[in-house]
C-alpha cells in the first residue's frame, strides 16, 4: 500500500456543491473503505490466467499476498458478479466466502491477527469477462483480429474497476507494495504483452504458451493489462532508459519512424516533472485496436500512427497536429496518475489535469511559450462547466469529464498567478518527486502548492475544482482611479491579475469585492488583460 497522505474534511462541502445523487449499496461496496477492506495492506499479486480468444474467456488465479494491519476474520477481495468465483485457498484449506454484487467477502476459520508478516490466498476464478461497447470509454475486454486475421486482444478498466477481469483489492487506496507477476497464457503462435520486464516464455503443451512479466513497482490495478496479439518488438535503449514497442507484425516499419517522437518527449518530461518514474520496468507503448490507456510501463496505443487525436486537432488551433496525442498524453500519464495517484476516483483531476498540462509542457518543449499557450487557450472551447471536476467520494464517482480541459487551464491559470517560471516549473518538478510512488487527495496537492509558492491558492482551487461558473472580472474606475472585483465567484475568492494600460503591464490584486487600486486611468475602455492565458470572462463598467 503506497502511503495515503491527508484527506481533509471538506468531502460533506464537496458533496453538497456535486449535487445529491443517490448511489447504492453496490457503488459503496465499489467505491467505499470499510474495515474488510481497510484491515489488511496487499503487498503483490501473482496473476496466472489463461486467455482464449475464440470463447472469449479467462481461466486462473491470483494469489494475493498481504500483511493485516488489523486483526480480522473477513476481508473483501472484489470480482464482478458475472465472472465464477471457483475456490479460494489459504494454507492448503479452502475459505468460505460470501459475494455482495462485485463484492467477495472472504471469511476466515479463526480471526487472522494484526501482523506485518506476508500472508497469501490463491483465488481461483474462471467466466467471459464484460466486452467493451467503445474501449477506452467503458471498461472491459477488446477481442478483434488483425488485418490478417489473427486475435487481437486488450482490456481498459479505469473507473469500472480491475475487478472486472480478475479478483483484486479494487480501490485506488490500496496497490501492491511489491509490484506484480502477470503471467498469461495464450494460444500459440500470439504474444501477450503486459507491465513490467519481460521474464520468459513457456511451451505448455497443450496448444498454449504462457508470457511471463514482473512489475518491481507498486501499479495501479487498473493499470495491470494484457495484449495479446502478432506482435514484433522494437528496443532500443535510450540516454540509459529502455525503449520497448511491440508492434503488429505488419505496422513494423511504420512504428520505427513514427516512435522517434518517444525520444523528445522523454527529455521533455524527464527535464520539467524528474526522472522516469518507472525505469527499472522499462518504457513501452504497446499497439492496441482502442485508442489508449496509461497501462503503467505498458501504455496502450492506438492512435493509427497519426498526429493529433485521431488525425484531429482537439484544440482546435493547428498546434495539436504537431504532436502524437496519445503517445504525449498516456505518457504523461506515467507521471500523473501511475506514479502519483489519486486516493478516490473522485479526485480523478489529479491524473487528468495534470497529464492534459502535460501536453501544454511539451508543446512550449518543442515550439516554445507562444505555440504552447496558443494550444492551451484552444483547449478552452472543449470546457462545458456542467458540473464540479471533483466527484462524489467513496462511490466510485468520477468527476465531470472537464477535468482534462480545465483541469490543464487551472495549472496553466495557477502559473500566471505565481508569475515566476523559475519558481513554477521548480514547484512541478518537486511536486512529481516528493509524491513519486504515493497516494493522495486534492486537500495534499493544495497545501503543496501554496506552501512551494508562498500563496493562498485554495480559493482559486476550490473555485475552479467545485463551481462551474467562470471568474468574471469587471473594471471601473473611481474618481480616476482603477477598480476591480471578482464575479461569480465565493466570498473569500482572491486573484491576482494582469492588465494593460498605455503599453505598460499593471499587476492588481482583485477580490469579490470592489477594491479601488493606485492606478490612475483615464479611459477604461484603455484597459486589457495582459494575455488571454487565465480562465475567465471579462467585462468593462
Amino acid at each position: 500500500m503506497k502511503k495515503i497522505l491527508g484527506f481533509a474534511l471538506f468531502i460533506a462541502f464537496v458533496q453538497t456543491i456535486s449535487g445529491q445523487v443517490n448511489f447504492s449499496r453496490k457503488d459503496s461496496l465499489q467505491g467505499g473503505l470499510r474495515p474488510e477492506r481497510t484491515c489488511y495492506d496487499v503487498l503483490r499479486y501473482d496473476l496466472n490466467i489463461q486467455i482464449n480468444p475464440k470463447e472469449k474467456s479467462i481461466t486462473g488465479y491470483n494469489d494475493i499476498s498481504f500483511k493485516t494491519v488489523e486483526t480480522t476474520a473477513v476481508i473483501q477481495v472484489d470480482l464482478f458478479e458475472n465472472m465464477q468465483v471457483d475456490s479460494i485457498i489459504y494454507q492448503n484449506k479452502k475459505l468460505n466466502y460470501k459475494r455482495e454484487f462485485n463484492a467477495v467477502f472472504i471469511n476466515f476459520s479463526a480471526p487472522v491477527l494484526k501482523d506485518v508478516s506476508a500472508k497469501t490466498i490463491r483465488f481461483y476464478y474462471s467466466g467471459k469477462p464484460t466486452i467493451a461497447r467503445h474501449a477506452p470509454w467503458d471498461g472491459g475486454f477488446v477481442f478483434k483480429q488483425d488485418s490478417n486475421g489473427k486475435d487481437w486482444v486488450g482490456v481498459a478498466v479505469q473507473g469500472t474497476g480491475a475487478s472486472l477481469w480478475y479478483p483484486v483489492k479494487d480501490s485506488q487506496t490500496d496497490e501492491p507494495d511489491y509490484g506484480a507477476t502477470i503471467k498469461v497464457a495464450v494460444p500459440n503462435g500470439l504474444m501477450n504483452v503486459s507491465n513490467g520486464r519481460f521474464m520468459g516464455s513457456v511451451d505448455l503443451k497443450n496448444g498454449y504458451t504462457r508470457w511471463d512479466w514482473e512489475v518491481k513497482n507498486p501499479i495501479n490495478t487498473y493499470d495491470i493489462t494484457v495484449n495479446v496479439g502478432d506482435y514484433v518488438l522494437l528496443h532500443e535503449n535510450y540516454k540509459g532508459l529502455d525503449l520497448d514497442y511491440y508492434v503488429l507484425r505488419e505496422n513494423e516499419a511504420k512504428a520505427k519512424i513514427h516512435f522517434e517522437e518517444v525520444k523528445p518527449m522523454m527529455d521533455c518530461f524527464q527535464s520539467k516533472f524528474g526522472p522516469y518514474p518507472f525505469a527499472n520496468d522499462s518504457y513501452k507503448l504497446v499497439e492496441t485496436s482502442y485508442l489508449g490507456m496509461e497501462h503503467q510501463s505498458a501504455v496502450a496505443y492506438g492512435n493509427k500512427y497519426l498526429k493529433g487525436y485521431l488525425g484531429s486537432d482537439l484544440s482546435g488551433t493547428g498546434v495539436g497536429l504537431s504532436f502524437d496525442f496519445i503517445i504525449i498524453h498516456e505518457t504523461g500519464h506515467e507521471w500523473f496518475g501511475n506514479s502519483i495517484t489519486s486516493k478516490d476516483i473522485a479526485d480523478m483531476w489529479i491524473h487528468e489535469g495534470f497529464t492534459q498540462y502535460s501536453e501544454i509542457v511539451y508543446v512550449e518543449c518543442q515550439q516554445g511559450y507562444e505555440k504552447a499557450m496558443t494550444y492551451a487557450n484552444g483547449l478552452k472551447k472543449n470546457v462545458k462547466n456542467d458540473r464540479p471536476i471533483i466527484g462524489n467520494y467513496g462511490v466510485n464517482s468520477e468527476g465531470s469529464g472537464d477535468m482534462y480541459p480545465k483541469g490543464a487551464l487551472l495549472l496553466n491559470t495557477l502559473r500566471h498567478v505565481i508569475s515566476d517560471d523559475e519558481k513554477w516549473w521548480k514547484l512541478l518538478f518537486d511536486y512529481a518527486a516528493t509524491f513519486k510512488h504515493q497516494i493522495i487527495d486534492t486537500p495534499t496537492v493544495i497545501a503543496f502548492f501554496n506552501k512551494e509558492s508562498d500563496m493562498n491558492l485554495t480559493p482559486i482551487f476550490n473555485h475552479y475544482l467545485l463551481k462551474t461558473t467562470i471568474p468574471k472580472l469587471e473594471l471601473k474606475t473611481v474618481k480616476g482611479k482603477l477598480a476591480a472585483k471578482w464575479t461569480n465567484v465565493n466570498d473569500d475568492f482572491t486573484m491576482p491579475v494582469d492588465l494593460i494600460y498605455n503599453n505598460k503591464s499593471i499587476r492588481i490584486q482583485a477580490t469579490s469585492s470592489w477594491n479601488t487600486t493606485k492606478v490612475k486611468v483615464k479611459n477604461i475602455i484603455d484597459v486589457t488583460p495582459k494575455t488571454n492565458l487565465f480562465f475567465i470572462e471579462f467585462e468593462r463598467l
